[in-house]
């Protein structure tokens, strides 16, 4: 630490930051556009200038643009003087001049970092008098609207668009006074990060498109801490609902986790809360009678009954539902007849990743320690679509031994401008090896693409390079040998390296390797991170609960009469074959589901008790590295729909069965939970219980400016109804209460005055760019043994192409391979068509053509598919939609017949 003075003040700084983080980590008001504490400095805009004096006895100073100068100890500086204001306001004058002024109709309206900006600068009076320059917007798709007359020329958007995401479409077209930036043409932006532009554009010219069709001002909004629910990697989010619709998700940071940043699954995937497909009462199907609309009193009263004639039940829970709904369901039907609801194979690979992270020396990152990472090795794991965040953290880290190079020409780290410039495209060693091309093979150093069992003989033929302990691999083609000796070298050279594999390509071996070459390099005295991906929200905290999969609770009929069966969140025809799930539901006697959607378990259901979806309940989800983190409920929906819990807790009690059990809140539901599986003993702790209060208040979910309470009733009343109550949190359904800093766990907004935008955000952290005050949310679960486990032995024999049959592969989509996200309407229309992808070879020994509809029948399931050609889909392999994959997915081999359709 340094020491600095501001004002003739002395401040204590750290010395490899520049003097605008400095000054907003020590809580001063400094204007700023162009900067971004994930983006760093280019000085672009001039709008963060101060005063430097070279001692106390100068009193002249110089006008220094404090986001390009570095801390240096005992300098001395001045916000405040009356020069470098006067440029300040100078200079939001300039990017004034062509603005069309157009708060109260802006979609950003109060929420602008630009009107936040113009106000701290004292920009209070418009002196021109002329036609302004004016540009015509583009249509980029169903994500982002684009109002292009606002922008003030930061260049944030293409700093983030294409250099810290890799996006190519959008960028800076012409000059001067007529700069654009926007797409060579009108269309979809390709990036999957393009949302994040609403938050990074300081002013209106990117914003939310799907808030603009149900519209509603920011401080009206009622908003809370929350999870994402589309993968496993357990981002943060902070939703905000209307007049009982969710309208918009914005980015919550967690510095560990997501940082500043979502994909736009996780952003725009959101409406699938307010879906035409949700279930809103309880329905029930008497006498072989359809489906009809009962209260919630008959509807608990028939369950309690069918629970007292019953003598073998079960459940299957579910990945997608919180740790708590599945512990409740457990509690009911007992340990012994709980399912974990995912299918035999994702169950078998996601306890096997449990057990490696438990049992070996190699820990799992966060996503943030990804990006400190400075060789990376990704096995098996199209990360782009799979886990979409995991594809931004690997950008960051490619660029880290190159900068590392630089460190002769000291350059600081955050003069981002420079360090591009020195290093121009200049990558760091990453390694992929993938069934297809993804988006990152351009930043790749090498890749491999090959069948996957190619993919894990490659891990494990690495992992016998760092170690001749670790089985090796006979019969390797020279070029792929020559490939793991490399790998192998640069790893053991590095000094962060990172292993990342998953369950993308249902694989087990591919996970084996990837554990081998994690625990050879701990060996070699090499602390190796080991980051595997998780395709659902709760995969973790489903398998911790329950030991057997879903096709065993499947099979159970085969041994006993199963006389009720309890679904829980989960659509079993998205999961497996569906001759075995119909034989299955149409064998129970009693199927009960519990479900906040419409779908095919649904219909078989013979009373079907509305859930909650994440934006309407509370509970605890555990991410991919084990770390289990609260999310709490938005809105109260109607009083027929609540957390699934809460629906199991109430037939508990309707079937007397409740016994010594309490769960009035979900602090009690935890406290019996933590007690029965000691694992999740931590979840106590990674939020404050219900009874937590400051200064005897409850955190506000609305902001102070919320308006129009009374107005959202006035069809049905008069008066202002009474705010619902909460018994399970600290958080109330009002703006009254505490006003201050809540707990980093409790943050419901970003906001402090002055700063209305999202970059209020530097008034909750640690340091700018840091930790949250406090300390981030969540908590982890899993961590390393720290000793050597035994090395996998189970390599497999290299891929031989059939004549007749095709291995198939799943595909993964970041827009179609997820089953909530796919109920919003713009996801759905930006996924990609169902196709069979295959080698240029293999579709000329058939017969096809690109787009030709060939069937395609795996495990007896025959679909009809659209043909698509690609040159790195190794021979004999096949790809499709990986939703498609799982429902017709068998025990049997993973091989298909593919036919051309005869005319």
């Amino acid at each position: 630490m340094i020491t600095i003075f501001i004002h003739n003040k002395p401040y204590q700084v750290r010395e490899d930051q520049n003097l605008l983080n400095a000054c907003l980590t020590l809580g001063f008001n400094l204007p700023y556009f162009c900067w971004h504490p994930a983006l760093h400095s280019v000085g672009a805009c001039r709008q963060c200038a101060v005063k430097l004096f070279k001692d106390e006895k100068d009193t002249r100073g110089k006008i220094v643009m404090s986001c390009m100068t570095p801390v240096t100890g005992g300098m001395r500086i001045s916000i405040d003087d009356p020069e470098a204001k006067k440029f300040r306001s100078s200079v939001i004058e300039w990017f004034m001049l062509n603005h069309p002024h157009d708060c109260p109709v802006c979609d950003e309206g109060g929420e602008c970092h630009l009107q936040d900006m113009t106000v701290m600068t004292g920009h209070t009076y418009r002196r021109t008098r002329f036609r302004k320059r004016t540009h015509r917007n583009q249509d980029l798709g169903p994500f982002v609207n684009h109002e292009m007359n606002r922008c003030i020329a930061c260049y944030r958007c293409v700093r983030f668009y294409r250099d810290h995401a890799g996006g190519r479409d959008l960028t800076a077209l012409s000059s001067h006074d007529s700069v654009y930036f926007g797409r060579h043409e009108d269309g979809a932006l390709e990036s999957e990060f393009s949302g994040n532009l609403v938050e990074i554009c300081p002013t209106g010219v990117f914003t939310d498109k799907t808030l603009k069709r149900h519209y509603a001002r920011k401080w009206d909004l009622q908003t809370a801490p929350s999870v994402c629910v589309h993968c496993g990697l357990g981002c943060n989010t902070m939703p905000g609902e209307r007049y009982g619709t969710l309208r918009r998700i914005l980015n919550r940071y967690n510095h560990a986790v997501n940082g500043y940043f979502l994909c736009d699954r996780g952003r725009f995937g959101y409406e699938f809360v307010n879906s035409v497909h949700r279930v809103r009462t309880p329905l029930y199907a008497a006498g072989g009678q359809g489906a009809q609309p009962v209260d919630k009193k008959t509807a608990l009263d028939h369950i309690g009954d069918v629970l007292s004639r019953s003598k073998n039940i079960i459940g299957i829970g579910s990945p997608r539902a919180s740790l708590e709904s599945n512990f409740a369901l457990l509690s009911l039907v007992g340990k012994n007849n709980f399912y974990s609801g995912m299918a035999k194979r994702e169950h078998r690979l996601v306890s096997l990743i449990i057990d490696i992270l438990q049992k070996g020396s190699a820990r799992s990152p966060s996503l943030h320690e990804i990006e400190t990472a400075d060789a990376v090795l990704v096995l098996g794991e199209d990360v782009t679509n799979s886990a979409p965040l995991l594809d931004l953290a690997i950008r960051q880290a490619a660029r880290n031994k190159p900068k590392a190079s630089l460190n002769t020409l000291h350059i600081p780290s955050w003069d981002d401008g420079a360090l591009r410039t020195v290093m121009q495209d200049e990558t760091g060693p990453l390694y992929l090896a993938t069934a297809t091309v993804t988006k990152l093979d351009d930043l790749a150093a090498k890749t491999l693409h090959a069948a996957p069992d190619d993919i894990a003989r490659l891990g494990f033929a690495v992992a016998h390079e760092l170690d001749a302990g670790s089985p090796s691999v006979s019969g390797l083609q020279g070029d792929v040998l020559a490939l793991a000796k490399e790998i192998a070298e640069t790893l053991k050279q590095a000094r962060k390296p990172l292993i990342i594999s998953g369950t993308s390509l249902d694989n087990e071996e591919i996970i084996q390797a990837a554990a081998n070459i994690a625990g050879a390099l701990c060996k070699t005295g090499r602390p190796a991170d080991l980051f595997y991906t998780l395709p659902e929200c709760n995969s973790t905290g489903a398998c911790l609960l329950a030991d057997r999969s879903l096709e065993e609770a499947l099979s159970a009929t085969r041994f006993n009469k199963i006389d009720a069966v309890f679904i829980l969140e989960n659509d079993l025809y998205q999961r497996t074959g569906k001759k075995a799930v119909s034989d299955f539901l149409d064998g129970t006697e009693h199927v009960i589901v519990i479900d906040g959607f419409l779908n095919q378990t649904t219909s078989k259901a013979e009373v079907l008790l509305p859930g909650a979806t994440c934006a309407e309940s509370d509970g605890t989800f555990v991410n991919n590295e084990g770390r289990a983190q609260r999310f709490y409920q938005v809105f109260k929906p109607s009083e027929n729909i609540q957390d699934s819990w809460k629906w199991i807790r109430d037939i508990l009690t309707a079937s007397e069965r409740l016994g010594s059990l309490s769960w009035t809140t979900l602090d009690n539901i935890v406290r019996d939970m933590t007690d029965v599986v000691p694992i999740l003993t931590p979840v106590r702790a990674i939020a404050p219980p219900a009874d937590f209060r400051i200064a005897g208040a409850k955190i506000p979910r609305q902001p102070h400016r919320y308006s129009g309470r009374t107005a959202i009733m006035a069809d049905r009343d008069v008066h202002e109804p009474k705010p619902p109550e909460d018994p399970d949190t600290p958080l109330s359904f009002s703006m009254e209460g505490y006003d201050g800093r809540p707990p980093a766990s409790l943050i419901s907004r970003y906001w402090s005055p002055g700063w209305n935008s999202v970059q209020a955000l530097n008034k909750f952290q640690q340091e700018v760019g840091g930790m949250l005050c406090g300390g981030d949310p969540g908590m982890r679960l899993i961590e390393p043994a720290g000793k050597s486990a035994p090395y996998f032995k189970n390599v497999p024999d290299a891929f031989k192409s059939k004549q007749d049959a095709w291995l198939v592969f799943p595909l993964q989509h970041i827009y179609g391979s997820e089953e909530l996200s796919m109920l919003s309407p713009d996801i759905a229309m930006r996924a990609a068509a169902p196709c069979c992808l295959l080698n240029p070879a293999d579709a000329l020994r058939i017969g096809v053509v690109k787009d030709e509809t060939v069937e395609l029948i795996m495990g007896g399931s025959p679909m009809q598919l659209t043909v698509a050609l690609s040159d790195t889909v190794p021979a004999g392999t096949a790809g499709v939609p990986a939703r498609l994959y799982a429902t017709a997915q068998t025990t049997a081999a993973l091989y298909a017949v593919i036919e051309k359709l005869k005319p």
